[in-house]
């Protein structure tokens, strides 16, 4: 199971298994349950700050991070090939998403769907931080959804496939981030292991998250990079390496990870002479 308990990660795994498939569903999920096309119909690719949030925040988010760093097993370069196949995939689904996009945007009031797209970051957002909280939200598709029959407009509709290369480049782009992201966790991953509190990060994202629906609704301008501001803090509180250090003065004073705290365990668990019969089974026979 995930080591990082992230919410999403653990419900997740519990359908699918397997680390790479894990990862593939969690980076997919926004092309399948309908949160990155609302977020093109509203809009949200339209700055290059609203490209990274979407490509941070949608398609990597701390569930990639919970992903990679606590559950994908291997090498950096065997979990960099996993990365690059799964994004891949994303790439391609953020491209044809986009692409249809234009045509679905003729059948709806934009101005309408774009709250309903703003709820869903806010029900993600709330279940990322809470899994009890995600109990009683509805599902982003359901929203969507929802979403979908209320901003029904059917007297723009359009019947021709329209395409927009420019918007179809930004989703590729906003999927090239999450992509690049994420390879960054995995050839970096023994490393960050060490120095990142996973758990503190998911929270942090999640505020961030929250944020994000800021400019769909209208409070802050659209242009205003508030979100990665706040993920740009959740790197800096989720940076914890005073556990690195404490393993690291472990491994000197012991001479192996962990023997010495796993031998103050055995000690204070067993008593004083048991301590000393688990020293003589530990010594080889003729010793």
């Amino acid at each position: 199971m995930s080591q990082s308990q992230h919410p999403v990660a653990l419900r997740i795994e519990q359908r699918v298994g397997g680390a790479t498939r894990l990862l593939a569903t969690v980076m997919c999920l926004p092309l399948l349950d309908g949160i990155f096309p609302a977020l093109v119909l509203a809009g949200a690719l339209s700055e290059p700050t609203g490209i990274l949030e979407v490509g941070l925040l949608i398609f990597g988010g701390s569930a990639t991070v919970a992903v990679i760093l606590a559950d994908m097993d291997g090498s950096p370069r065997e979990q960099a090939r996993s990365v690059l196949l799964v994004g891949s995939v994303v790439v391609v689904g953020a491209v044809v998403e986009a692409a249809l996009a234009p045509t679905i945007a003729g059948f709806l009031d934009l101005a309408v769907f774009e709250r309903f797209a703003g709820l869903v970051i806010l029900a993600v957002a709330a279940q990322t931080a809470s899994a009890r909280i995600g109990d009683y939200l509805p599902r982003p598709a359901i929203i969507i959804a929802l979403g979908l029959v209320a901003s029904f407009d059917p007297a723009g509709a359009q019947l021709a496939v329209q395409f927009d290369p420019g918007l179809m480049a930004r989703a590729a782009a906003a999927a090239l981030v999450a992509v690049a992201f994420a390879l960054h966790l995995a050839l970096f991953g023994p490393w960050l292991r060490d120095i990142v509190d996973i758990d503190r990060f998911r929270f942090g994202s999640a505020v961030a998250l929250g944020v994000l629906p800021l400019g769909l609704f209208g409070l802050v301008p659209g242009d205003a990079p508030l979100a990665l501001a706040v993920l740009g803090m959740t790197f800096l509180f989720a940076f914890d390496p005073e556990d690195s250090v404490a393993d690291f003065r472990s491994d000197d004073e012991s001479g192996k990870p962990g023997e010495q705290s796993r031998a103050d365990d055995e000690y204070d668990s067993v008593g004083p002479a048991s301590a000393d019969t688990v020293a003589e089974e530990d010594h080889a026979p003729w010793l």
